[in-house]
């Protein structure tokens, strides 16, 4: 007889990786307009990082409670991407059908720590790249919409743009340097000595070691900066900017993102943040790219859903590269 219980890692209060326990829960039920998956594989991102440690950029950590519960967490599973296979749908779904293999971005609802889960058809969810087993094609969602949103929505990339991505070998980094190239920009990739012949693989046309390389010792050199370490300001990289160059700031605290307002100088050089939304469309468009063989999200180590803390511990070693991707179905 079919199982209505699974598994699922929660925690209930913010802290280092050990407050990630194993739980046993009911298997959701999806409604009318939703899909219920079997989950497959999820991941460890900034946003489920941040969430469990309530770890936020100085000027944020009010923020972040407020977003994610005051005292406690108000979403006690993590999991803000993961694919997996249809297992039922609502009676009201046209847009799929049982056995599709897909991809979700559920962003700060998460979820995707359990076996199960249920998303509505008309939210970020699309079919998975044939080309790419589900391990893969999970970590699509957080580093490739949020380096889109940067890239193609905010700096309007175009050909022949020089671009320099700091913290090129992260999530959001490797799939910036891919997509920067799939725009037909000029990349360079900044990152530490041992991950450089990474960045190369993933098709930078330089790369710079930042511990024998400044890259804001350069003047009107990028059209756009793209900064995913949170360590870029304005004030520093704004001369390697050209005129009408922009600098973008995926991971920035308070101040940085304060110091936007007023980074606009002459030639029209400016700096901006934000958040990157979590929509379907986008995430068609990285599909397709994957299906060509234009993007491919660069996975250094995989974890079984038990090792969820460990996974965790891991994503925050400076010796990762790319995603750290969590396997909950194994079969």
């Amino acid at each position: 007889m079919e199982t209505s219980i699974m598994k699922a890692i929660a925690y209930t209060n913010y802290g280092p990786p050990e407050v990630l326990k194993p739980i046993e829960l009911a298997k959701p039920v999806p409604k009318p307009d939703e899909v219920l998956v079997r989950i497959h594989a999820t991941s460890v991102t900034a946003g489920d990082y941040r969430a469990r440690s309530l770890d936020m950029p100085p000027g944020f950590g009010l923020v972040g409670r407020l977003v994610f519960g005051l005292c406690h967490p108000r979403r006690q599973l993590l999991g803000t991407e993961f694919a997996g296979v249809i297992e039922a749908v609502g009676e009201q779904v046209t847009r799929f059908k049982t056995g599709d293999r897909i991809i979700a971005y559920p962003g700060a609802r998460f979820g995707g720590y359990a076996e199960y889960a249920v998303i509505h058809q008309d939210a970020a969810i699309v079919p998975a790249p044939d080309n790419l087993a589900l391990d893969e094609a999970v970590a699509l969602s957080f580093g490739g919409s949020t380096a889109l949103h940067f890239l193609r929505n905010m700096a309007n990339i175009k050909p022949g743009d020089a671009v320099l991505i700091i913290g090129a070998a992260g999530g959001v980094g490797n799939a910036a340097v891919q997509l920067a190239k799939h725009f037909g920009a000029h990349v360079t990739g900044v990152a530490s000595t041992e991950k450089l012949d990474m960045v190369r693989s993933l098709g930078a046309d330089a790369v710079l070691d930042y511990s024998h390389e400044d890259a804001a010792s350069a003047t009107d050199a990028y059209d756009i900066i793209l900064d995913t370490s949170g360590t870029a300001t304005y004030a520093k990289y704004g001369a390697a900017l050209k005129p009408g160059g922009r600098l973008l700031l995926v991971s920035a605290n308070l101040w940085q993102l304060l110091g936007t307002l007023f980074a606009r100088k002459t030639g029209s050089r400016e700096a901006m943040g934000g958040y990157a939304p979590e929509r379907a469309e986008d995430l068609r468009l990285l599909a397709d790219l994957a299906s060509d063989g234009r993007f491919k999200p660069y996975i250094d180590r995989q974890f079984p859903l038990n090792q969820a803390a460990d996974a965790h511990a891991w994503f925050k070693n400076p010796a990762r590269k790319g995603n750290v991707v969590i396997v909950t179905d194994a079969a």
